[in-house]
Order: structure tokens, then sequence, then C-alpha cells
């Protein structure tokens, strides 16, 4: 039998009797809880950020792939939400976990490639991040054939060096040394994936930018090496990458969390990095 929703004359009844009255007047579908709102509407909303290769370029990747086996475990469909980051990863959560965009888009019920960081989460109480499913860091690709080692930048002697320019890995780059290297860095790339082209290409020696984006270019290549940028200022075991959702969604949390962790033990997940030419590691 589907339950009644109370009457005005009820509610005024209940306040003042019952801290329970402003929930026992919502409407039912405003009671239900994120997990139950996602099985009601049949689909998951995954935001997805644009142009990240080889996670997400042009509706394909490997965080389309992992958002398409979270809903098939929640039994629903997928509905994708892709968006361009934002200025820092604070606005990248207001618009699409927790507020939504003031373009009128969004929230999404799951973030996908959050950084699993301990001050990220202090400073947005706002959502819970967990289910860490990826570590990446910044790393510097080189043709062994001209640059057999490199394990300080000084080795890296006149050669000319890719590198995105809105980077981490650029800004690190940039500075190193006293700027010591910037005549040698050519910082017209988007992201490290075509940074990697460029050294696939022979255009340059050396390549910088993430370990997933030199990995899916380059993997498998033993013409190439590929190791973490030797800079005291480059994180040193990089940063894991899980999702985001509402603080107070923790059943849709908890569902989501078994479902990575069931993709991870059947090998799915690691099928799905393998796909994107990453191998994946428990993060």
């Amino acid at each position: 039998m589907t339950p009644k929703t109370p009457s005005r004359r009820d509610c005024l009844r209940l306040l003042g009797v019952s801290g329970a009255a402003a929930l026992a007047c919502a409407p039912l579908h405003l009671r239900a809880t994120p997990l139950e709102r996602v099985r009601e509407r049949g689909a998951l909303t995954v935001g997805l950020y644009h142009d990240m290769p080889p996670f997400h370029v042009g509706g394909q990747g490997i965080d389309v792939e992992l958002a398409r086996a979270l809903a098939e475990s929640l039994g629903v469909k997928l509905s994708l939400l892709p968006f361009h980051a934002d200025e820092n990863m604070n606005d990248d959560l207001r618009n699409m976990v927790w507020r939504g965009h003031y373009l009128g888009y969004g929230p999404a019920d799951v973030l996908l490639h959050v950084p699993v960081d301990r001050p990220l989460m202090e400073g947005n109480p706002q959502v819970s991040i967990f289910a860490p499913y990826y570590r990446d860091q910044v790393v510097m690709a080189r043709q062994l054939e001209r640059v057999p080692r490199l394990e300080t930048l000084s080795q890296l002697g006149a050669d000319k060096v890719a590198v995105p320019g809105q980077s981490l890995a650029g800004w690190l780059l940039i500075g190193a040394d006293g700027g010591a290297y910037r005549s040698q860095l050519i910082t017209q790339w988007k992201d490290g994936a075509e940074t990697a082209r460029a050294l696939l290409r022979g255009e340059v020696a050396v390549a910088a930018g993430l370990a997933s984006e030199m990995e899916s270019v380059l993997r498998g290549d033993p013409r190439f090496a590929i190791a973490p940028m030797p800079s005291p200022r480059a994180p040193r075991d990089g940063w894991a990458v899980g999702m985001a959702v509402k603080r107070d969604a923790t059943e849709l949390a908890q569902a989501l969390q078994r479902a990575v962790n069931e993709i991870a033990a059947g090998g799915r997940l690691r099928q799905i990095f393998e796909h994107g030419n990453l191998a994946w590691q428990a993060a």
C-alpha cells in the first residue's frame, strides 16, 4: 500500500510535538536517500573531466568504462556528465558534487578522478572522498639512444623537453634549478599524451607529464624509458585518485566502494586499465 503524504493539518499538528515533523511533511521523493533516488531514477549520473587522456576523451576512456561498471553494479543505467575543470579542485567539488554549477548543470551523483588527499578532504566538509582506484605521478619519458640516463635534471644537457604548459610538470620544470631549463622547454602541448606523441615522432628527446599520459602512449616500446621526474619538489609517491559524493550520501558511497572492491577482485578493473594501455595496481 502506498504511504499517504501527511496533509497540511497533520503537519501543523506535528509542529512542536516531534523533531521529525519536517521529515514527515516532506514529499516522499525528498525523503529518499541519494542511493534510493539513483535506483528510483534508474540511472547513476557520473561526473567526468573533459579531455583527460587516457581516462576520458570524446566519450571513451578508463573513467567511462569504470563509470559503466559502477552503474551495472548498482543495477541502473549510466548517465555521463562531462565537464571542463574549473580553476581548482574546490570549485570542481562544489560544481559537480554538492551544489551544482551556476550555468545550471549538476551536481552529479558521483565525481570520478578526485585526489584522495587529506587537506582536500578537510577543506571540503560537504563531500566524502573515497575508493582510490589509481595512483598517478609526474614523470619524464626519454628516448634511450639520445638520453640514456636521467638521474638529475642536469643530465638533460641541451636537449629540448616537451611539456604541457598548464600542468604540474610544466610548473616544476620552469622553476627547477633557478629556471635553468626554461629555454629548453616546448610548452605548446595541452596534455602529456601530446608530449609523449611528440617524443614518439622524434621531435624531442624528452617529454614530461603524468605517468598515466606517458604510459598510455609509450608503454611497451623498448626505445623509451619512463621514470619519476628527478626533482625534489615533485610529489615522491604521487597521489591516489578516487571518487566523491555528497557528505550525506553514506549508503551510495558504501555501495560504490563495494562495487570498486568487487570489480578489482574479479579482475575487471585491471582489464579496464589495460584497455587504456595502463598497468593497474591497487592504489
